[in-house]
């Protein structure tokens, strides 16, 4: 292997709703080399799924993003995070109600609050969003794995009937606004 040729891959902390949904969003980019769904944000050690959907732990659903930004930016990451849910509703998303569901970005690095601060300045000044931008910006908090059964979810699972109400429209979104930066072969 070149040595020249190696890229240090970055990460990014996104809470948009049910991790699902953007868990199968995010696979799909190119230049996004693993998404880990989990639960980030909250006050207790290695919460269990039943107890982070209490709304109690102060987690949120969340995904960790693995990417390298030679082939995805951190801002075009931010253009899907945006385009593919309602950063509008307070700790909801469609029927999936509870702080666990909120629109909150994590930050990694001081760079990446910028980005994101000045990104919602934009899409506050050109009023893209009917209603005001709930979507909170937090610095990185620890972010916990959430159980085997959540990973990969969309993929193994497209014929179930939450996948197919909830998560097709969102990918036919993707598909539609950016297919420029899809894999050419996605699962």
């Amino acid at each position: 292997m070149n040595k020249n040729n190696t890229t240090a891959l970055e990460t990014a902390i996104f809470a948009n709703g049910c991790f699902w949904c953007t868990e199968a969003v995010f696979q799909r980019l190119n230049g996004v080399q693993e998404v880990i769904s989990g639960y980030t944000g909250g006050h207790i050690k290695n919460p269990p799924y039943r107890e982070v959907c209490t709304g109690r732990t102060g987690h949120a659903e969340g995904i960790l993003i693995t990417f390298d930004p030679n082939l995805i930016s951190y801002t075009e990451l931010l253009e899907v995070f945006f385009a593919t849910h309602d950063p509008t509703t307070l700790n909801r998303q469609g029927n999936d109600v509870g702080t666990q569901y909120r629109s909150e970005i994590f930050y990694t690095t001081d760079e990446q609050r910028k980005q994101a601060e000045a990104f919602i300045a934009l899409l506050t000044e050109q009023k893209v969003f009917q209603n005001p931008i709930v979507t909170a910006v937090s610095e990185e908090k620890t972010f916990y794995k959430a159980e085997e059964d959540h990973q990969n979810y969309y993929n193994e699972n497209a014929s179930q009937p939450y996948c197919q109400v909830i998560i097709n429209p969102k990918l036919k979104k993707l598909n539609t606004y950016f297919s420029d930066k899809l894999k050419s072969v996605t699962k």
